[in-house]
């Protein structure tokens, strides 16, 4: 091959090994490039084929093949819909000649294959794969798109129809190399890189007439075409997934595989392809193409990490409070490699809290993720303590007891003297500001907020919040540490709220207003559903208990009136009001609140009191309700980027993703002004609506006009 090429060749013998290697890029992607490189491969492979037995095909990447160009696919629009159209045919038609080739081809995977990795590998007759290093799958669906160079037609004849769509497609999960060889996505797993290349030569001289299943006379779809009323289940399992939100990815996967299932090969890819176009082409799919790559990307390298401190590795964790959240976040540290000590008012307490990371663990051995072995090491890590003085050598504190600022500053105060010297003084909290609480250590500069999200351990959220004594090391300290225990950390600056609970708030209070306002509570619930939010609007308040925002509320209006401001009142203050003073409805934790719940704490049903005691009903649009939710949101983050509450939009996008759960097609707060359709003018004029019919707080703000009338978007 050329200099251009990103495909080399190489003669083993009579196996021809070609090796991906895009030396302009860190990783091999689906460019134009590389699919020249492959046209020119397939067209010498055709011509020298009596000449060989047999083709490796690997990579000269720690990853082995990371799939579509995104910068490629962010720029894709209906103008160029045909060009793209024809670029992935064309593809397409080179992976089938790869497989229609005669001649035995195997994938020896080193790495990650995902996407159109993955998709490359389907089209060879066997696959290859490290165990530790290689992770496989078509994670396509969570950007908004489907796998379009034969994902969807080789893995349903590979699979069978309900196994792809379940455990592949709508999924998108990720796969290590044990689990894909589970799943039949691999044919053999080995110990290391070394073995790939001898594995593959003994596979193709045993196999010399390989060819694809799906190409041998008589295949017939593992499990076969479903039944008629088996394909209505398959529907109405994705409506019950997808509860109405507006994702067109998952839909248009289930037409192209259940299609291209009743067809043959060749009119089955051509399917994928039309379903694939609006797709790649619509705004959705770049939202989330933006957000779950370009801005997480952003936010995990550091952005806002003082570049110009050392790099910081927690030794010793101290976790004060063994609650729910405390002991989760010491099975997270622990789960890291970080030793932790766990510290509760009582040793027994302490000892509870670590029964936590004892019930994960067995589990995990039971489904054979960890050894016995292993486990126990991790939690040997864990040591349950109600002395202080245990606190010694801890290099990062982290208290996470209840949200009472004279509590949070006695428990740090209680071992500031004993940590080491340097050691990060954190405050889990969710509302208090971290300027206060700092009040109450002698090192404020090393005091800052580390907000979790629960479950610690599933939630990949960190809200990093700095007051105003807070030093760059300690925020330095504070990011290293999230991604040391593998969590996203986005930094803002201090402020009743934050970022995260400041906004999620006017979301819910945007929901109980509605109740209040007359409006059924089962359509403020499907209006949340059907809006993407992952939980609806009333299951949430009453999850988070009633009490909790009036809590809030309260401190942030004694806070506003001692500053001399004035409190404006929300619609859903009064019937939060109402419904704990009133009706003694408090929340799921009390028995009662927006809905009934059974003795076991199960929801039963909205509670039928809502409608006599907030009547008479009133008629409003599912459209105007929704957007009352979103655009609250939106319009409050605009706020906290204006007030530097907010240090970047990439921080707002995935704060709002990962924490707390913006819909996952608008690709986060600020990505739905710019993708709203007219963009930031298309925003403010449908604002401007909401605000003349519901209210002065969805009033656009001057900087968002002002950004608007020059045409930019929110980067």
């Amino acid at each position: 091959m050329n200099n251009t090429s990103v495909i080399d060749w190489q003669r083993d013998g009579d196996i021809v090994v070609l090796t991906l290697n895009d030396r302009t890029a860190s990783a091999n992607t689906m460019t134009d490039r590389f699919h020249a490189s492959l046209t020119a491969t397939v067209d010498r492979l055709e011509e020298e084929r009596g000449s060989f037995r047999g083709v490796i095909l690997a990579s000269a990447k720690k990853t082995f093949f990371a799939g579509g160009n995104l910068d490629d696919l962010v720029l894709a629009t209906p103008e160029r819909s045909e060009n793209f159209r024809r670029f992935c045919d064309a593809l397409k038609h080179e992976l089938r000649r790869i497989e229609t080739l005669g001649v035995p081809v195997v994938s020896a995977i080193n790495g990650a294959a995902l996407g159109g990795g993955l998709e490359l590998t389907l089209a060879t007759h066997y696959r290859i794969a490290v165990r530790g290093r290689a992770v496989l799958g078509l994670p396509e669906v969570g950007l908004g798109l489907l796998p379009a160079a034969g994902g969807v037609t080789r893995t349903v004849r590979l699979l069978g129809l309900r196994t792809a769509l379940d455990e592949v497609l709508l999924s998108g999960t990720k796969f290590s190399a044990d689990a894909a060889a589970e799943i039949g996505l691999v044919d053999k797993v080995v110990a290391t890189a070394a073995d790939l290349v001898p594995t593959a030569k003994d596979w193709i001289a045993e196999h010399p007439d390989a060819r694809q299943p799906w190409d041998t006379e008589g295949y017939e779809i593992p499990g076969g075409m479903p039944s008629a009323a088996e394909l209505g289940a398959l529907s109405a399992n994705l409506r019950k997934r997808l509860r109405g939100a507006p994702l067109p990815a998952p839909r248009a996967i289930l037409a192209a595989a259940v299609e291209g299932a009743q067809t043959d090969f060749d009119a089955a890819s051509l399917i994928e392809t039309r379903y694939c176009i609006p797709l790649v082409t619509g705004q959705t799919a770049k939202n989330m193409i933006q957000a779950t790559f370009f801005d997480l990307q952003t936010v995990n390298n550091g952005a806002n990490r003082p570049g110009d401190v050392p790099a910081f590795a927690a030794k010793k964790v101290g976790v004060i409070g063994a609650g729910m959240m405390g002991s989760a976040l010491a099975y997270v540290c622990a789960r890291a490699g970080i030793d932790v000590i766990l510290r509760d008012v009582t040793i027994d307490a302490a000892v509870r809290g670590k029964k936590y990371a004892e019930k994960l663990e067995a589990r995990a051995v039971e489904h054979g993720e960890r050894t016995s072995e292993s486990a126990a090491a991790l939690l040997d890590r864990i040591v349950p303590t109600d002395r202080a003085e245990d606190f010694a050598g801890v290099d990062f504190v982290v208290e996470a007891v209840f949200e009472d600022v004279a509590l949070k500053q006695r428990v740090l105060r209680e071992v500031q003297e004993v940590v080491d010297p340097n050691a990060v003084l954190g405050s889990n909290t969710s509302t208090l500001p971290i300027t206060t609480l700092a009040e109450g250590v002698v090192r404020p500069g090393d005091f800052i907020g580390v907000h979790f999200f629960s479950p610690v351990d599933k939630m990949p959220l960190v809200e990093i919040i700095t007051g105003k004594a807070t030093s760059r090391e300690t925020l330095a300290k504070a990011f290293d540490f999230s991604r040391q225990i593998g969590k996203t950390p986005i930094v803002v600056n201090d402020s009743r709220g934050f970022f995260t609970s400041r906004v999620i708030s006017t979301f819910l209070n945007e929901a109980a207003a509605a109740i209040g306002e007359g409006i059924p509570a089962a359509l403020v619930e499907q209006a949340g559903a059907q809006a993407g939010y992952p939980s609806p609007p009333l299951q949430l308040i009453d999850d988070l208990t009633l009490t909790l925002p009036r809590k809030i509320r309260e401190e942030k209006r004694a806070a506003m009136e001692a500053a001399g401001q004035k409190w404006v009142a929300h619609g859903s203050d009064s019937v939060i009001n109402r419904m704990i003073d009133e009706f003694d409805r408090k929340g799921r934790s009390t028995g009662t609140g927006f809905y009934d719940y059974d003795e076991s704490g199960r929801r039963a049903r909205l509670w039928p009191g809502l409608r006599a005691a907030f009547g008479p009903e009133r008629k409003i649009s599912i459209r105007d309700l929704q957007e009352r939710m979103l655009f609250a949101e939106a319009i409050e983050t605009v706020r906290c980027l204006d007030e530097g509450v907010l240090a970047s939009v990439a921080d707002a996008n995935i704060g709002s993703l990962y924490g707390i759960g913006f819909p996952s097609w608008t690709g986060g707060v600020l990505q739905y002004i710019n993708g709203y359709p007219g963009g930031p003018a298309g925003f403010i004029e449908r604002a401007r609506q909401l605000a003349d019919r519901y209210g002065s707080r969805f009033t656009p703000p001057d900087s968002l006009v002002a950004r608007a009338a020059a045409g930019e978007f929110y980067r």
